[in-house]
């Protein structure tokens, strides 16, 4: 059966093999992963590798969670997860809960999406809080991103998860006044002082 389109206009699929085609840095390598439980060779490893034939595989009563802090606050305008359906059957998220804060003991409740029986990349704003000019949305400022699986397909208890992305937003890089500008992910982080 082929997957259905998502519905909710926020939420982009890039099918296996298709190019993920979204201009955000992933941000994802600022910050320490952390996982609710894992089977033996199934761990946060294999959320980052970049490798869709390896998968997080949780181990324990639901609901899972994935759980990303940062160091400093950064902002957080997209999450992406690749998820297979078509493999992973009942251990596919179908709703996930995002939440974010300066902490553990602070996180709120930022964002809910539900999937479709989904297969490949699959790319979300985090926040749907309108910006200046209405046409996207704004980022959203944080410490630590948590996302909760809540619910798989067909009831399933342990999860799948083939790769998780954290971007942040598009920033202008200055030209012209700056001789020396910073242009990469670590430097920019630098850039200003308070």
């Amino acid at each position: 059966m082929e997957p259905q389109p998502p519905t909710d206009p926020t939420i982009r699929v890039f099918p296996p093999g298709q190019p993920l085609g979204v201009e955000y840095p992933d941000i994802g390598d600022l910050g320490t992963w952390t996982v609710s439980s894992f089977k033996f060779g199934f761990g946060t490893e294999c959320l980052r590798d970049n490798d869709p034939s390896t998968f997080w595989h949780s181990d324990g009563p639901q609901p899972h969670f994935v759980t990303v802090h940062f160091l400093r606050r950064v902002s957080i305008q997209k999450l992406g997860l690749y998820l297979a359906f078509s493999q992973d059957d009942s251990y596919t998220p179908q709703s996930i809960l995002v939440r974010a804060g300066t902490g553990l003991n602070d996180l709120q409740d930022v964002r809910t999406v539900v999937f479709d029986k989904p297969t490949g990349w699959v790319i979300f704003d985090v926040s749907l809080e309108h910006d200046e000019d209405g046409e996207s949305y704004k980022p959203l400022s944080a410490y630590v991103v948590q996302v909760v699986i809540t619910e798989n397909h067909m009831k399933g208890k342990d999860t799948h998860i083939r790769g998780m992305k954290v971007l942040g937003p598009v920033e202008e890089f200055r030209t012209g006044d700056d001789p020396f500008p910073f242009t990469t992910l670590p430097f920019k982080m630098y850039e200003t002082i308070r």
